[in-house]
């Protein structure tokens, strides 16, 4: 028996044409990064899509996207103060990359273009220790692989969150807002495949130099301990709810 309150994915937007083509779109990436024994529900915010309401939760992912959280679009702004809601109502969240930024804007933080420049490729993120009983971060390693594609970042975490997670080009990879809430700037549901078609994307978009291209495409491995954030993630506040539903 599936529980009825599937993990939901909220998607904030969709990827340009072109990469939807090759890659699909994020609600496909969840759903082959979770696999078929964590069935995901989607809501399309951009699209009008109601936000469900928190009783209705078991956990809630919020994805990344090609707009900008500073551009304040009223269906990103709405979906900001739904996780003030959420957060109200101790529903656990896991934001990611537009995600991460929504949360931390949500909650009080400061987001705005990095002062560098983007960030992109499959980066090393420096982890705090935390203990073993930590659902999604006990007994990570001090560093990880991880991979990145943005612009915007949290420039000011809000008050009272924890930064948990940093690279070489942004000191706020990870943030913990509650024991229930955290968001990641990188992507725990990418594959390599993904990664590189978006770095071939990004390299077409800004005259990307070739040698700088076939570096970012050379670097590209496995993240294992990236996706297991997500993986955790699932199991422990989704599929709980799916082992709860069916002991009941």
């Amino acid at each position: 028996m599936v529980s009825s309150r599937p993990l939901l994915v909220v998607q904030m937007g969709y990827p340009p044409a072109v990469l939807q083509e090759s890659i699909g779109d994020q609600a496909a990436w969840f759903a082959q990064a979770l696999g078929p024994s964590c069935p995901v529900r989607v809501v399309r915010p951009f699209l009008g899509e109601i936000l469900p309401a928190a009783h209705e939760l078991s956990a809630v992912v919020i994805s990344g996207s090609w707009s900008m959280v500073t551009d304040h679009e009223p269906w990103s702004d709405a979906t900001g103060a739904w996780v003030r809601m959420l957060m109200d109502n101790r529903v656990p969240l896991l934001g990611i990359c537009y995600g991460h930024q929504l949360m931390s804007w949500a909650l009080g933080g400061e987001v705005g273009y990095h002062p560098e420049g983007p960030e992109i490729g499959q980066k090393t993120v420096w982890c705090a220790p935390r203990p073993g009983t930590d659902p999604l971060l006990g007994s990570f390693p001090e560093s990880f692989d991880a991979f990145l594609t943005h612009e915007q970042s949290v420039l000011v975490p809000p008050p009272g969150a924890e930064v948990l997670g940093s690279s070489a080009h942004d000191s706020h990879q990870i943030i913990r807002y509650s024991p229930e809430a955290l968001s990641v700037q990188f992507h725990p549901e990418f594959s390599g495949q993904i990664m590189r078609e978006i770095i071939r994307y990004r390299a077409n978009k800004h005259a990307m130099p070739a040698q700088q291209q076939a570096e970012l495409e050379t670097g590209i491995s496995q993240t294992p301990w990236s996706a297991q954030i997500l993986q955790r993630f699932a199991t422990h506040y989704a599929r709980g709810q799916a082992d709860n539903a069916v002991a009941g």
